[in-house]
């Protein structure tokens, strides 16, 4: 990757971690190392999700009772934390995902304004 390609990346709007984590394990569960590579390779590589943010949201996560975790072997034979989404995480990933569209369709209606 380039400079110039870190300096174009989209930046994570605050929130929408939480979201992106929530709906990449519904696909089942995985080590943070797992979640931010399947976020940045299902955004394109738009997304790059830092080590920094990743953990405070998944202890965050944790702490509502969102995501459990437990330790596990990955795939490269090291011991990890694998998190899991929790019936009230599913139930709370309909609620973030209601928002986010109702969110980014009024944006929408804004950016294609002829007013704007």
């Amino acid at each position: 990757m380039t400079t110039q390609d870190a300096r174009e990346r989209l930046e994570l709007l605050q929130g929408t971690l939480d979201l992106l984590i929530l709906r990449t394990l519904i696909f089942g569960s995985q080590h943070g190392q797992g979640i931010a590579r399947a976020i940045q390779q299902t955004s394109d590589e738009e997304l790059l999700v830092e080590h920094g943010a990743l953990y405070p949201a998944l202890q965050r996560l944790e702490e509502r009772g969102w995501i459990s975790a437990k330790w596990g072997i990955s795939a490269n034979n090291r011991k990890a934390r694998f998190y899991s989404l929790t019936p009230v995480g599913r139930k709370q990933l309909v609620k973030e995902t209601s928002k986010w569209n109702r969110l980014t369709a009024a944006i929408g209606r804004i950016l294609e304004s002829e007013e704007g």
